[in-house]
């Protein structure tokens, strides 16, 4: 048997229209370390960056200019600290870890702009080697 289309165009590329929606609608929803840090070192951040671990993995390791707010509490009473349309750029351990979904959810369910960063602490530290907080 002859294979006549290879593995990746074995089903069809999008349109480029619809690709275009697609990556443009992504990017809102997610941000890389890369980006984050860039903003950070250079004083534009105009988010603040939560690590959503618990306080023992917050402590162990933590991008700096990290806070902590662990997903499980992000209620309403806990982010009245922050005014109502500050952005929030969160992450967790790693592609491995689906707590930055949790609290991506959680803050968007109480009305609150915010992005993944992807990759997580571990793309941070052991892929980009960006400078940590330990303790």
């Amino acid at each position: 048997m002859i294979k006549e289309r290879s593995y990746v165009s074995s089903t069809p590329f999008a349109e480029s229209a619809t690709a275009h929606a697609h990556y443009a609608a992504k990017l809102s929803f997610e941000t890389d370390c890369w980006d984050v840090h860039e903003d950070m070192r250079t004083g534009e951040a105009d988010f603040v960056l939560v690590d959503v671990r618990g306080p023992a993995a917050y402590q162990k390791s933590h991008a700096v200019g990290a806070v902590n707010i662990p997903h499980a509490t992000m209620t309403e009473e806990r982010m009245a600290e922050y005014p109502q349309d500050t952005c929030f750029v969160v992450y967790c351990t790693g592609p491995g870890c689906n707590g930055a979904d949790k609290a991506a959810l959680r803050l968007s369910g109480l009305g609150r702009p915010v992005k993944i960063m992807i990759g997580g602490i571990t793309t941070w530290e052991d892929t980009e080697r960006f400078p940590v907080v330990r303790g």
